[in-house]
């Protein structure tokens, strides 16, 4: 359908201003590679991409944010045990803000790019990130990549060369419309223009450039949007980008004279130009499926990207524009999350408050702090770190809630035998009314975790990762509910009717304990193996598809009935609040 109103799209109008030598649209020639069919591609597989991260300044706790939303929904999709899976991240290395960056610090572009790189590179593996492919835009596979996809547009007709000028923005590196731009006082109180949403100072600038006919993919961008209202999630940056299409869409400059810009990509052909570090940049999520050869149709358009809401107008309107142009279609989602702010204020060099990762990863822990942010994280509005709300979440959620649960029911004194209790079905009888020794709130506990799978996956669909979380937590404190109401540490073993209760609440814990570290895996891998391995699920067990929670009660036989518990590794979760956790164990 897309490729059908590209082709009934007529010759537009040329670059803004001098442009020169415009031509209309062919669907003839470019080799721009057909990617695949609609949907998840032909095969069901999916590749998740965070950006390539720009190397002008060490990463922080949004990048990481990005990361770790991607691998949790990459993670996820391998468990349910189906298609392959790919996980591509990378930095973005070319460009002016590189090139100014450098010469700040006295080195060389490729030198700064080779530390700043090597820093998200061990920061993604230090977070347990299940990156596939780590790509770097000074690789010569991505040159090779870029090259063939400028030829996609240039065979079709859409890139000419002109004069284009506007204000542009170097810190942002793109260009302003008018209405973009405001002026504020500068340093010395003289009134300078600047980017009206970043703050950041902007220049006029007039030069030969080459111009993408983005003025030409309105109609087909609105109707990709309409006819996949979930393309864009969540909805409401759908309706920006939707907002955005009905407005002034300028054609696009799509290089610089590499008399001031020599850091980057050389136009094919035209030693005096170098190719804009956006379309550079985007081709990354091309590159790393192998293209041009013919192996990434397999993957494109299989592709989910996850971005932060800054980035939005690149990757929902250049880079589709850009994919429909070459001939190939647009990306199967775009997951779109807002910003991290510290103590209400948004993080900021000259305000010494941006937060280190790397030290939030050593101070709460890998799983820990894998957990807080995508727990607390929500991708429809910024969200605020502080210290204070790590550790109460992290202590009420996973070492008191979840680790205590865990420790309490595998615990030597309720469970002598160190084995997977049995399920007494005249106990916890599936049909209500009969007489038993379960409690009206009991058989809502198992409603509720024998619905969790499926709200999870819901919740995951609809990039709601928090929502996952929340519901997962709240079938914690229900399982809690559920042990301390039943006290099975009141219960006599020597009773025959005892034993069997007792038995059969810790079987209910228990199953419910393995629900809980099988959902948990795409964001605390580590904690969750310990949890199933305490447990002794095998590895083999752990694949969504095994779920089957609490098969007794449905009158199913029960894989892990009599199976010894795995070795005790300790504190699930260690307290983050040692004072709380001293005072705790006086009392």
């Amino acid at each position: 359908m897309l490729r059908a109103a590209l082709r009934r799209l007529g010759p537009g109008p040329g670059p803004r201003l001098c442009a020169r030598g415009s031509r209309g649209c062919r669907d003839d020639g470019g080799g721009g590679g057909g990617g695949g069919g609609e949907g998840e591609g032909r095969s069901g597989r999916a590749c998740f991409t965070t950006p390539i991260f720009y190397v002008n300044a060490a990463p922080h706790i949004g990048h990481l944010y990005s990361a770790l939303l991607a691998d949790a929904l990459a993670r996820y999709r391998r468990l349910r045990a189906g298609p392959p899976v790919r996980l591509s991240t990378g930095t973005d290395e070319h460009g002016l803000k590189i090139q100014q960056a450098a010469a700040a610090a006295g080195v060389a572009p490729a030198e700064l790019c080779d530390r700043v790189s090597a820093q998200f590179r061990a920061l993604f593996r230090a977070a347990g990130v299940s990156v596939t492919d780590f790509l770097r835009t000074t690789e010569a596979r991505h040159q090779r990549a870029v090259h063939h996809f400028w030829g996609a547009l240039r065979a079709r007709g859409l890139l000419s060369k002109g004069l284009y000028e506007g204000w542009y923005c170097a810190s942002d590196e793109c260009f302003l419309p008018e209405a973009k731009v405001t002026w504020r006082p500068g340093p010395g109180g003289e009134r300078r223009p600047v980017a009206l949403d970043s703050g950041h100072p902007v220049c006029w600038t007039a030069e030969q450039n080459y111009i993408f006919r983005l003025s030409q993919f309105r109609e087909p961008l609105r109707r990709w949007l309409r006819d996949d209202p979930r393309a864009i999630c969540p909805d409401p940056f759908r309706r920006t980008v939707l907002q955005w299409l009905e407005e002034d869409l300028p054609d696009l400059s799509v290089s610089r004279g590499n008399s001031h810009l020599y850091w980057g990509l050389q136009v094919p052909g035209d030693p005096t130009q170098t190719i804009y570090v956006w379309v550079d940049a985007l081709v990354n999520y091309l590159t790393v499926l192998g293209y041009p050869d013919s192996e990434h149709a397999a993957w494109w358009p299989a592709t989910h990207h996850v971005i932060g809401k800054d980035i939005l107008r690149f990757h929902a309107i250049y880079w589709p524009a850009l994919l429909l142009g070459a001939g190939m279609s647009p990306p199967h989602r775009i997951y779109v999350h807002s910003h991290w702010t510290v103590h209400g204020q948004k993080m900021s060099k000259s305000l010494g408050n941006v937060v280190d990762p790397s030290t939030c990863l050593e101070r709460f822990t890998v799983d820990g702090f894998r957990y807080f942010l995508l727990r607390q994280g929500v991708p429809n509005w910024d969200c605020d770190y502080y210290e204070k709300k790590v550790v109460k979440l992290l202590d009420a959620e996973l070492a008191d809630a979840l680790g205590g649960l865990l420790n309490r029911c595998t615990a030597a004194s309720l469970n002598p035998t160190g084995i997977f209790p049995e399920f007494c079905t005249s106990c916890f009888p599936c049909v209500r009314g009969v007489t038993s020794k379960a409690q009206p709130e009991d058989y809502a506990l198992v409603r509720a975790v024998s619905a969790l799978p499926l709200q999870v996956e819901h919740y995951y669909e609809n990039f709601q990762i928090y929502k996952a979380l929340e519901a997962v937590s709240s079938c914690v404190r229900q399982t809690n509910s559920f042990v301390q109401r039943n006290a099975p540490w009141k219960l006599n073993r020597e009773n025959l009717s005892d034993a069997r209760w007792l038995d059969t609440i810790l079987h209910v814990t228990l199953e419910c304990l393995r629900v809980f570290g099988m959902l948990l895996q795409p964001v605390t891998p580590t904690l969750a193996d310990r949890l199933l391995s305490r447990l002794n699920i095998s590895e083999t067990e752990r694949g969504l598809q095994d779920i089957n929670f609490l098969p007794r009660y449905h009158g199913q036989p029960c894989p892990f009935e009599g199976r010894r518990l795995g070795p005790d590794t300790g504190l699930l979760f260690p307290r983050l609040d040692k004072t709380r956790a001293r005072a705790t164990k006086i009392s």
